[in-house]
């Protein structure tokens, strides 16, 4: 057993929180100890200890990341790159405290290879979201409504069992599929120029069939009409759609703009935090905008179609998988001076500083769309600290400075809301038992940090990193690239009878036999044996 003596405790669900206090590990997990039955004790002289962090929506691995890695290899310098090889990721991410990562956009038809990149990203947890909602046999089937609860409740639990994921992700419901015939926008209740079917009702029957089935996580949401002038109103549309349902909206700052303002846009950050804190079903993460260079990545080909000509540098590319996915890489230079970007910034902030609740809001970059994650410490002072929120509000547009709510918003996040929005509540949503608190039964993944001038240098560098019982980073150094990982995914049973015609229509489309997509128990075990630098297993939820 190992006493970690001296540590400041900084877990709103640990019973010492706010103090100082010794955690005591054995072997994987934190229990309730004593120090005489030690056989070794660690003084971390009053560093603040918080569990390892948890991102929950980063692309870190899959074909689109690989896309954005070869497509920007030649023409930015090594310092500017924001999407890493998946060694200097893990790396990089551990430094910060980090421990578990979740890859957002999964596709039934690329799980393998997504899963082999995560495999292959040391030193931290993982796991994916399949991506569903612009199939053609899905989409046929609700706008043809010859599809009932039981039948998408089958199709969304066997899309999850074949490839291996731990939620499900909407993208521009139905949007992606109407861009390959030519249709360029579909708003909510615009009807598919194909198939018939609307976005509200994607929406309403995927995040019905995900409460049905009981999954951890709700619906996972990219609203329609992403980074367009006047989106607030789809957005809140598409909450509305669920009927109640839970609903996860995610990098909500690229849907929070209304059509007012010098530019035909302005911010309607209070108009979905009013909507948020009135409605207990939705969470959502924000999707901050970092200044400086990065790649946006996105299955939404509609929007990135759009986005092409803000490419910077003027190198881009939109694909498709198999038909039944999009995928769009642009380069994005984000500017203070440039007007759209310094209101994406604020928006984002007013997003965090409005919604009540910290365990409904997430903090995230969208990485990369809206910055690398290596700007977390950055954007968690800009929380913490509202003398330096203003002092770099002064370098924005003018015109945003003067219409933006940040002048009026006294908050500030206490440490325990850092350790909500970026450990406890991410643990919750996602299911993760045992992850995101330091309670004694919970799994010994922590990081404790020296107390430094600012909250920015204070968590840009953890003083030492624990992952499943084991130190992995200390003084900022790996010592420990083998540490063992889990891949978390959800384990969903499906009516085998009811999956016959969901299995026919997948076929007849994609001409290849329906279980070539199903990830089989043995080769989810040799995935995990994949990566050098791990040990990986499975764990359901």
């Amino acid at each position: 057993m190992i006493e970690l003596a001296n540590a400041r405790i900084v877990d709103p669900l640990h019973p010492s929180n706010g103090k100082i206090d010794s955690l005591f590990i054995q072997q994987d997990r934190f229990v309730a100890g004593s120090s005489k039955l030690c056989s070794q004790r660690i003084d971390l002289q009053g560093a603040w200890v918080l569990a390892g962090g948890i991102d929950i929506h980063t692309h870190i691995g899959g074909g689109k990341v690989n896309l954005a890695r070869m497509l920007m290899a030649k023409v930015l310098s090594p310092e500017e790159r924001t999407v890493w090889p998946t060694i200097q990721t893990g790396q990089m991410y551990a430094s910060m405290g980090y421990t578990a990562c979740f890859e957002p956009a999964m596709l039934l038809s690329g799980a393998r290879h997504t899963h082999l990149e995560l495999c292959d990203t040391p030193l931290l947890d993982h796991g994916a979201y399949v991506v569903l909602g612009n199939e053609d046999w899905l989409l046929e089937a609700l706008g043809t409504q010859r599809c009932d609860d039981a039948a998408l409740a089958t199709l969304v639990a066997w899309s999850i069992q074949a490839s291996r994921a731990l939620a499900v992700k909407v993208v521009n419901p139905g949007g992606i599929s109407a861009f390959k015939f030519d249709q360029r926008v579909l708003d909510v209740d615009t009807p598919h120029c194909r198939y018939g079917v609307t976005p509200r009702e994607v929406i309403r029957r995927l995040s019905a069939a995900i409460d049905q089935l009981g999954l951890a996580h709700p619906l996972h949401l990219h609203a329609s009409n992403l980074g367009m002038p006047g989106n607030i109103q789809a957005t809140l549309q598409s909450l509305q759609a669920t009927e109640g349902h839970r609903v996860h909206l995610t990098h909500a700052q690229f849907n929070s703009y209304t059509d007012q303002g010098p530019m035909g846009m302005g911010s309607g950050a209070e108009l979905l935090a009013v909507y948020v804190n009135s409605h207990p079903n939705v969470t959502l993460d924000v999707g901050q905008v970092m200044f400086g260079q990065t790649v946006t990545i996105s299955a939404d080909a509609m929007a990135q179609f759009r986005n092409l000509q803000h490419a910077r540098p003027n190198r881009s590319l939109v694909s498709d998988f198999e038909c039944q996915a999009g995928c769009g890489v642009v380069p994005i230079r984000y500017q203070d001076k440039q007007y759209t970007h310094s209101l994406q910034w604020t928006i984002g902030l007013e997003l965090m500083l409005l919604v009540e609740d910290p365990w409904r809001i997430f903090l995230t970059t969208d990485h990369p769309n809206g910055g690398p994650f290596t700007g977390y410490p950055h954007l968690i002072r800009l929380l913490m600290d509202r003398t330096f929120r203003l002092a770099m509000l002064e370098r924005l547009h003018p015109a945003v400075r003067e219409r933006t709510l940040l002048r009026e918003l006294t908050r500030e996040y206490t440490l325990d809301e850092i350790a909500i929005v970026t450990r406890a509540a991410p643990a919750k949503i996602l299911g993760l038992n045992g992850l995101g608190s330091l309670n004694a039964g919970c799994l010994a993944s922590l990081a404790a940090y020296h107390p430094e001038a600012d909250w920015e240098s204070t968590f840009s560098q953890a003083m030492v990193v624990y992952k499943l019982g084991q130190p992995i980073i200390q003084q900022g150094q790996v010592v420990d690239w083998h540490a063992p990982c889990y891949g978390w995914r959800a384990d969903i049973g499906y009516d085998s009878d009811q999956l016959a015609g969901w299995a026919d229509a997948i076929q007849q489309t994609l001409r290849m036999p329906v279980g070539s997509l199903e990830i089989t128990e043995h080769q989810a075990e040799l995935l995990g044996r994949s990566g050098e630098m791990i040990s990986r297993s499975e764990r359901a939820v």
